[in-house]
C-alpha cells in the first residue's frame, strides 16, 4: 500500500510558477511510475504528466508541454510537479497517482491505469 499526500497547491496570477510537492509513505516509490493528473470543476480528471520508473522517461500533455517539469527523487521518496508560465486554464485539482502495473510503460494517461491516488491540491490561476 503506498500513500501519497500533495501540497504546494495555492493562488497565483498567470505567467507565474508553482512547484507541487507529494510525499509518498508506505513504500518506495523506486519500483512505481509516478503521473500528476488534474480536475477542473465540471470536466473530468485529464493526464497531465508521468515518469516511468526505471530510466525515469517523461511524458507530457500537450497543453503543459514546455512549462511543466515532472522530476522525482527516489531517495526522499518524493515527486514533483513544476510549473511554469501558468494559465487560468490551469486551473483545477491536482492529484499525485502512482503506477505499480506498468511501470515500465511511458505513455499511461488513463487514469485506471493508476493504482495509489493522493487527496489532490488545489491550484488557481488567476488572469
Amino acid at each position: 500500500q503506498v500513500h501519497l499526500v500533495e501540497s504546494g497547491g495555492g493562488l497565483v496570477q498567470a505567467g507565474g510558477s508553482l512547484r507541487l510537492s507529494c510525499a509518498a509513505s508506505g513504500r518506495t516509490l523506486s519500483g512505481y511510475a509516478m503521473g500528476w493528473f488534474r480536475q477542473a470543476p465540471g470536466k473530468e480528471r485529464e493526464f497531465v504528466a508521468r515518469m516511468a520508473g526505471g530510466y525515469s522517461r517523461t511524458y507530457y500533455a500537450d497543453s503543459v508541454k514546455g512549462r511543466f517539469t515532472i522530476s522525482r527523487d527516489n531517495a526522499k521518496n518524493m515527486v514533483y510537479l513544476q510549473m511554469n508560465s501558468l494559465k487560468p486554464e490551469d486551473t483545477a485539482v491536482y492529484y499525485c497517482a502512482a503506477d505499480r502495473t506498468s511501470p515500465a510503460s511511458v505513455v499511461v494517461i488513463t487514469s485506471g491505469s493508476y493504482d495509489y491516488w493522493g487527496q489532490g491540491t488545489q491550484v488557481t490561476v488567476s488572469s
